[in-house]
């Protein structure tokens, strides 16, 4: 049956596309965003192709979760809620604290507040957690045990030591991380995705309200932002290739990540939000392969068909972890999903995509340059 589905923070990247998914698939899709012009530009109805992308798909309410009033706006009639509202960003969230745990924590606390005490229709919240909440995740020693290090010294990372460590162990190897591992963010943008996730978790069951929670990986694809600093190494790193700039590779190169695609991300957002079996789970989304930044820039340079001018310099941000990946065979067991695209081809499709959009400007120095002057960038 068709239902009345509310997307907060869905004009952006992968909001867009799930509100599309809902409605092809017959469902009425309603759209909570502030449009900041870090993501839309300053002028959106006329800069922001997300946005528009909603039109005949959704309909969309300008407003922001820090405002009661604007929830409760966009709540009217929604029985599925997908939490995807949040300030992004691990380095960013360093030196705006105040304003990421107003988003993220005090927004989700308001959702949650108007669901305790008024009237409503909900049935289901799926909330966008993330893979930060596991600081440097799982690791297994040299005897086999799985461990949960640390996170990483900045005076050892200072003299170009950028592997994991703990204390009484020898050398550890990076494993993928389950639901179960320990939950130990290291940047304060980590910290408000675990409250976020706990807060839903814990409130809507007793609400008679079902959640689930998907730790979402590295999401990229077609339809990110180009402009915005924070969003990832794939978009700063294409930028810097169309401007035939050097890439700055920090630390060695061989720190990697769970690169995830776009499309896959949505149909497992989808899934959660409409499958039964899915009530009160946890789950990992993402590719389950490991991508060093290395193996970006090579990929990156094959998708662009042009050499690329690299530079490993050891340069390191303090609350970055070193490597990621995780297990997503909770993702498969319950949703009968397992992602369907390769790194290789998601980049190719990207790149393609980047390709038929404006080279964007200095906003990725100015980032380093406001790490550096907080000392967060070393």
């Amino acid at each position: 049956m068709p239902k009345n589905v509310l997307i907060t923070g869905g004009a952006g990247f992968i909001g867009t596309r799930l509100a599309a998914r809902f409605a092809a698939d017959g469902h009425r899709v309603t759209v909570l965003d502030s449009l900041i012009a870090q993501v839309h530009g300053d002028d959106p109805e006329r800069t922001s192709p997300l946005l528009r992308s909603l039109d005949g798909v959704a309909t969309v309410v300008r407003g922001t979760v820090t405002s009661a009033d604007d929830i409760r706006s966009a709540l009217d009639g929604a029985q599925i809620v997908v939490h995807l509202a949040a300030e992004t960003g691990t380095g960013q969230s360093m030196y705006e604290i105040d304003r990421y745990t107003e988003a993220n924590v005090g927004g989700t606390a308001k959702l949650l507040d108007i669901l305790a005490n008024e009237p409503h229709s909900v049935g289901r919240v799926v909330i966008a957690s993330s893979r930060s909440i596991y600081g440097e995740g799982a690791y297994r020693t040299e005897d086999g045990r799985i461990v949960y290090p640390p996170h990483r010294a900045d005076a050892e990372m200072a003299a170009g030591d950028f592997a994991v460590h703990m204390p009484g162990e020898g050398a550890l190897e990076m494993v993928p991380t389950t639901e179960e591992a320990k939950l130990h963010p290291s940047s304060v943008y980590g910290i408000t995705k675990q409250m976020q996730e706990s807060l839903i978790m814990t409130v809507c069951p007793t609400l008679g309200i079902e959640p689930v929670s998907l730790r979402y990986q590295n999401v990229y694809g077609p339809g990110q932002s180009l402009k915005n600093p924070y969003t990832g190494i794939l978009s700063i790193f294409s930028t810097l290739i169309r401007q035939n700039k050097q890439i700055n590779i920090f630390e060695d190169g061989l720190e990697s990540r769970d690169f995830v695609y776009i499309d896959d991300v949505v149909e497992a957002t989808f899934l959660a939000a409409v499958t039964p079996a899915a009530a009160g789970q946890v789950m990992n989304v993402g590719s389950g392969v490991a991508t060093t930044v290395n193996d970006v820039v090579e990929a990156l340079a094959a998708a662009y068909g042009r050499s690329v001018s690299s530079r490993i310099s050891g340069n390191y941000r303090l609350g970055d972890i070193r490597h990621n990946v995780a297990d997503v065979s909770r993702l498969a067991d319950v949703l009968g999903y397992r992602p369907r695209v390769s790194f290789e081809d998601g980049v190719k499709r990207f790149a393609n995509w980047v390709l038929t959009e404006p080279v964007e400007g200095e906003s990725y120095e100015r980032s380093l340059s406001e790490m550096a002057a907080r000392n967060l960038l070393k």
